[in-house]
């Protein structure tokens, strides 16, 4: 038996849990439980294109543009398998079935990356992927049923969540990287295999977390009523099996060719959300639309912040001065910095946004802001590499680290307020539609993140003149997109009807 119910006004049954620090105690399992599955996804996604061209292209540069092209389209599907993910949940098997599950997909995919053998690699990224779409978006849902709609600690609860996020984010490459490099390995050999058997570790700790604590959950995400047969769960195992096939040919065939896919479904969505507006009145349509301009922007951002994982590593690995009299910074240990950063800086901005009051930015304006700091981060690489660079053709390990700064702040700009702009400019009727246009479109970005960082890597690989003509390309087109978003934001928010 659960604990017993409460009906507050107006939102769906809550149970009345016990408290811990303020908050329903099973936040805490749910902040455990991700914790661990993000030590496993940031733990092994710094090392994927790496290990790609280490393992399959025995260290050429040649390697670096399929790699980059593998690692964005391996984080589109990402996003993409949420959406599936998501419906499961919701239709299937219920919340909790659907974490366990995910959890038991991706801890098997991880181990099997480590295995070297291309085939055997792109298998386990695509199971990676399968698993990822039954687990991230359900256990955010998940903290949400926890608080009634009307409870003020809603806010302050997925705050808690969203540390837990970066916790694990922040402390996965330091962990990893010091295994790859210092432990197993050397600076100039590491051992890449031993970051994904950690990050698969990582995921077995987040499952087992789960499966432990999710008592404490009582009624919250079991199956819906004559759901609750176990044999639905075999079911949409078997169904998960057969996706992984089609996530591995769709990591195999051309990224312009998965782009022109994702294109596609995301003109479809948009086409159906547009059509639902006009059903709902002017306001609707209206709101749609300004949704579905903003859509458009959040792919240029992540189309750029997502070189963290692919020609950031390899600039950091070639191009970066990492020596500290005699020690080796690991490449690695950069994608801490956005945890850092956003850390950091999270309750600055909050403090600040709240500090503006009516001043504070509109909505496409903040998006601007992001677009913008996100080109200044590509403007100090500019500076860089064109005037920053020593004799042994190395520029300053500052200035990379300062990118990822810089890219956070951008990225408080945009990411927190996404989600909750989904779902006040939706259609009434397709709010979780709409929720998955919004993850579509960032796997779209970070699909042409991959495209984009071939192009810097060219034929040959990384050089110091190929990474500075396209983070000179990068600035310019994400200045260009902030200043027109900057100047079209007025419209944007008479379409959004009063929506702050």
């Amino acid at each position: 038996m659960g604990p017993p119910m409460n009906r507050p006004s107006g939102g769906d049954a809550v149970p009345d849990f016990p408290q811990t620090m303020g908050h329903p105690r099973p936040l805490w399992m749910l902040f455990m439980t991700e914790f661990w599955e993000r030590f496993a996804f940031y733990g092994m996604r710094w090392a994927l294109t790496l290990y790609i061209v280490a393992e399959f292209y025995a260290g050429s540069g040649e390697g670096e543009a399929p790699a980059a092209r593998v690692y964005g389209a391996y984080l589109a599907l990402v996003y993409a398998a949420a959406i599936i993910g998501g419906y499961i949940a919701d239709r299937v098997i219920g919340y909790q079935r659907s974490i366990l599950l995910g959890a038991v997909v991706m801890s098997a995919g991880l181990f099997m990356i480590a295995y070297p053998d291309q085939t055997v690699f792109h298998i386990g990224l695509a199971t990676v992927i399968a698993g990822n779409g039954l687990f991230k978006p359900n256990i955010s849902t998940m903290v949400g049923k926890l608080y009634s709609p009307t409870d003020e600690r809603r806010d302050s609860g997925f705050t808690l969540f969203y540390m837990g996020i970066n916790a694990g984010a922040l402390i996965a490459p330091l962990l990893t990287g010091w295994l790859a490099a210092k432990v197993f390995g050397t600076d100039a050999m590491p051992d890449y295999k031993v970051v994904f058997i950690a990050s698969g570790i990582g995921m077995l700790i987040s499952l087992a977390w789960f499966w432990f604590g999710r008592r404490q959950l009582g009624i919250v995400g079991r199956p819906l009523e004559g759901a609750e047969n176990k044999g639905r769960v075999l079911w949409v195992l078997l169904f998960v099996l057969a996706s992984v096939p089609v996530y591995y040919f769709l990591l195999a065939i051309d990224a312009a060719m998965l782009q022109w896919i994702l294109t596609a479904m995301f003109l479809i969505l948009c086409g159906m959300i547009v059509v639902e507006g006009f059903r709902e009145g002017k306001v609707a349509r209206d709101r749609s639309i300004a949704m579905l301009i903003i859509f458009v922007f959040n792919v240029l951002f992540w189309c750029f912040f997502e070189q963290a994982g692919s020609s950031f590593n390899f600039l950091a690995d070639k191009i970066v001065n990492r020596d500290f009299g005699g020690w080796i910074f690991p490449v690695g240990w950069f994608q801490s910095v956005n945890s850092l950063a956003i850390i950091t800086f999270a309750p600055i901005l909050a403090w600040l946004w709240l500090r503006m009051g009516k001043r504070n930015p509109s909505i496409p304006r903040k998006f601007g802001i992001g677009l913008i700091f996100n080109g200044l981060a590509f403007l100090l690489l500019m500076f860089a590499l064109s005037s920053l660079v020593n004799a042994a053709g190395l520029i300053p390990f500052w200035t990379l680290f300062m990118v990822y700064v810089i890219q956070s702040i951008g990225e408080l700009c945009l990411s927190p307020i996404g989600l909750s702009m989904t779902t006040k400019l939706a259609p009434s009727k397709l709010v979780g539609f709409a929720m998955g246009g919004w993850f579509l479109s960032t796997g779209i970005g970070n699909n042409l993140s991959g495209i984009f960082a071939s192009h810097v890597s060219g034929d040959t690989g990384m050089t110091v003149a190929s990474a500075q003509a396209g983070y000179t390309q990068g600035f310019w087109i994400l200045l260009i997109g902030g200043v027109i978003l900057f100047l079209i934001a007025p419209l944007i928010q008479r379409l959004m009807h009063g929506v702050k």
